[in-house]
């Protein structure tokens, strides 16, 4: 159980004439976690919640989309709590509480 490592896949792309990264990873596994903890209720105390286990690729997807470096998602709450109370994310909540 678990998150499978990111994966990183290059190539040409002729008609554009430039280079392609792809990045993909399995999250099957990060959602299956979560829905667990979430039913057996693991998910800490009421002064420490664990709110969610995002994929790291997913959090690399919002840097990118918010123009914004891991340092500066890491330095403003405002941005996990985006991601945490973003509903197109909600199945890798743990703690189903607003944040």
């Amino acid at each position: 159980m678990g998150a499978a490592d990111p994966t990183t896949r290059w190539h040409f792309d002729e008609a554009g004439q430039q280079e392609v990264f792809q990045r993909a990873q399995e999250c099957g596994g990060i959602l299956e976690e979560a829905t667990r903890r979430r039913i057996e209720g693991v998910h800490g105390s009421s002064e420490m919640r664990h709110a969610a286990r995002l994929p790291v690729l997913a959090v690399e997807r919002y840097c990118n989309e918010a123009g914004i470096s891991f340092h500066q998602f890491l330095s403003d709450p405002e941005h996990a709590r985006r991601m945490l109370n973003d509903p197109a994310l909600a199945g890798f909540r743990v703690w189903e509480g607003r944040v």
